[in-house]
């Protein structure tokens, strides 16, 4: 069985099952039939109406987000799917502070529920920083589904790191 480095933290019998999905060539099938059409929020703007509007549902009085992007410069998926950052800087004597969310540019062309997830998650992070038991709560609190989500999310990166591009433009549908 080949490392599935994606899945690392997932049991002996999660980990046999999906390499065997790969092995019989369904992975990419599996996929495609649970989420067979992508998300129409491929720019910068639309990524910030859709982020603003999952945080305006449930985080009205947390700080404000200046920024929201799909960033090409995240390139290790292993270690991060998007970033959240707050940055401070003084400006004319006043300590100026935002928050910013960048997004994996592979994120431009997958199914709303997994641009979902990793924007559920980078939410979340506007209030607890670490990835500890409230962290997760939080997540599920956004999004009932997180965990099954950021598993279809591992096994998407499993599929894309061993098989190149699943969806193409003629799996993608205007959902916004």
């Amino acid at each position: 069985m080949q490392s599935l480095k994606y899945l690392a933290h997932y049991s002996q019998e999660i980990r046999q099952q999906v390499q065997e999905l790969i092995d019989t060539d369904r992975l990419g099938e599996r996929l495609l039939a649970k989420y067979p059409s992508t998300h129409s929020w491929t720019t910068d703007k639309a990524l910030y109406d859709y982020v603003m509007e999952i945080k305006n549902t449930h985080f009205r009085s947390s700080a404000p987000i200046s920024k929201v992007l799909y960033d090409t410069k995240i390139r290790d998926l292993h270690s991060a799917l998007g970033t959240h950052t707050f940055v401070t800087r003084i400006q004319g004597g006043k300590l100026k502070a935002k928050n910013e969310i960048r997004i994996s540019h592979l994120f431009k062309k997958v199914p709303e529920p997994f641009l979902r997830m990793i924007v559920t998650h980078e939410l979340a992070h506007l209030k607890e920083k670490e990835h500890n038991k409230a962290f997760y709560k939080l997540c599920t609190h956004i999004e009932p589904q997180y965990h099954q989500l950021e598993f279809e999310v591992r096994l998407y990166l499993t599929y894309i790191d061993r098989f190149g591009e699943l969806y193409s433009r003629t799996n993608s549908t205007s959902t916004s």
